[in-house]
């Protein structure tokens, strides 16, 4: 059985220290990729954009800085209120987002009971994948299995 995760809510994108645009978004986690959180922007409309990053960034981004490269997250204040800044980068350009500490905190926690850290592994079904690929298939010649698929070029005969 999966799990979906999600929230909505309003991040804040920051053009200047002065100024920032509200900018609806939704956090969706799924079990079925335990390692991952996905952030849907623009949500709503004709070309929503979206981001997949490491689940474990996010934790840590709650309580310090961490990350590199196109995504960093960190914890600050913003007028008295706790908020976790998402710098993102893209060829497509940059963003940095801020959204309420709390919010975030309380669906992180949510993801965390669905999948609790360190048993990702088990949610993604390897052993039991490898397992049913590596197992004899009923009925099947093993000699079948073992002959070479490709045979040498060399003739036989010594021609």
């Amino acid at each position: 059985m999966h799990t979906v995760v999600e929230s909505e809510l309003e991040l804040n994108l920051v053009l200047s220290p002065e100024r920032s645009v509200a900018v609806p978004a939704r956090l969706t986690y799924r079990s079925d990729d335990p390692y991952a959180v996905h952030i849907t922007f623009h949500i709503g409309s004709d070309h929503p954009v979206g981001w997949t990053f490491a689940r474990e960034l996010l934790v840590e981004g709650v309580f310090r800085p961490c990350g590199h490269g196109d995504v960093r997250v960190w914890p600050t204040k913003v007028e008295g209120r706790s908020v976790v800044l998402m710098a993102l980068s893209s060829p497509d350009g940059d963003a940095l987002l801020e959204a309420p500490t709390a919010r975030v905190s309380a669906w992180l926690e949510r993801t965390l009971r669905a999948v609790p850290p360190g048993f990702e592994a088990d949610r993604l079904g390897l052993d039991e994948g490898l397992a049913e690929l590596l197992a004899p298939t009923p009925g099947c010649h093993h000699e079948l299995w073992l002959r070479d698929p490709w045979p040498s070029d060399e003739s036989k005969d010594g021609d």
